[in-house]
């Protein structure tokens, strides 16, 4: 049996973690059918991380560290999100471009005006799993155990507006309550899956696993708990293939991910016939 390189048992620990939020949260965003959602909150985390690297270059803020960054924008961006999608779906539909656009605008150009830091762009983009420290796997288990205590308090008002917003309301759900709730789960999972795979590719984590699960699990919880298997299975693939082929491991990560979904759907084909 090959042993794992030293070098690679930081970022296992941290696919873990990220592949905990990703099967949590991913199930009921592809419910919810909430993606784009995901997408504009993972792009507005540029903004965040940023202005962290911009404050504690130039001001010495050392305190304000890129993980606090990207919580902040995160929330920012799934809060305004959630308000637009209260007034209307034309004025969601805004707000979830304008959140996207914005958000990677900013953040450019905090980058930009933080001497000597413009390469880190690349970093934030598409991920550096293979630098994550100590640090960052406790923030991202922090973040993850914060994101299982508001699935188990407010379970049930989740679920149901991620099965059928219009109905919980007639029965007397405070919907605007838990959309703000399932919007900030959200963002927190954003937060912990762009350390991984990065802005760009965190919402192929957060969707390609739960498509997967979907083909397989019939109820949300079981979903949850395949989806996140799968979701580390590809980013232990990613690792794998970047630490033979020497290339980054976010992007093979994805297209792993891609491959389960694509043979989980056959699998269910091959099982209806």
């Amino acid at each position: 049996m090959t042993a794992i390189p030293d070098i690679l048992v930081l970022p296992l620990v941290a696919s873990l973690l990220a592949a905990a939020a990703s099967g949590a949260v991913g199930a009921l965003t592809l419910v919810r059918r909430s993606t784009y959602v995901a997408g504009a909150v993972s792009h507005a985390v540029l903004a965040g991380l940023g202005l962290a690297q911009y404050l504690a270059v130039v001001h010495g803020a050392k305190g304000f560290s890129p993980t606090l960054g990207a919580l902040l924008a995160a929330a920012a961006a799934a809060l305004y999100i959630a308000f637009a999608q209260s007034r209307g779906a034309q004025r969601a539909d805004a707000a979830l471009g304008a959140t996207w656009v914005v958000g990677m605008a900013v953040g450019i150009v905090f980058i930009n005006a933080t001497p000597g830091y413009q390469g880190d762009l690349m970093n934030f983009l598409f991920g550096s799993v293979l630098l994550v420290s100590g640090a960052d796997l406790v923030a991202m288990a922090a973040l993850d155990a914060a994101i299982a205590v508001a699935l188990v308090f407010f379970w049930r008002g989740i679920v149901s507006i991620c099965f059928d917003s219009q109905l919980a309301a007639l029965r007397g759900v405070d919907t605007a309550f838990f959309e703000v709730v399932f919007s900030l789960v959200t963002a927190v999972a954003v937060v912990v899956l762009v350390k991984v795979v990065g802005i760009v590719l965190a919402i192929a984590l957060l969707t390609l696993p739960a498509m997967a699960a979907s083909h397989l699990a019939r109820r949300l919880v079981p979903m949850m708990a395949v989806g996140a298997a799968f979701a580390f299975a590809a980013m232990a693939c990613g690792l794998a293939a970047s630490w033979h082929a020497d290339i980054q491991p976010s992007a093979p990560a994805v297209l792993f991910a891609a491959a389960f979904a694509a043979a989980a759907s056959f699998a269910k084909t091959l099982r209806r016939r």
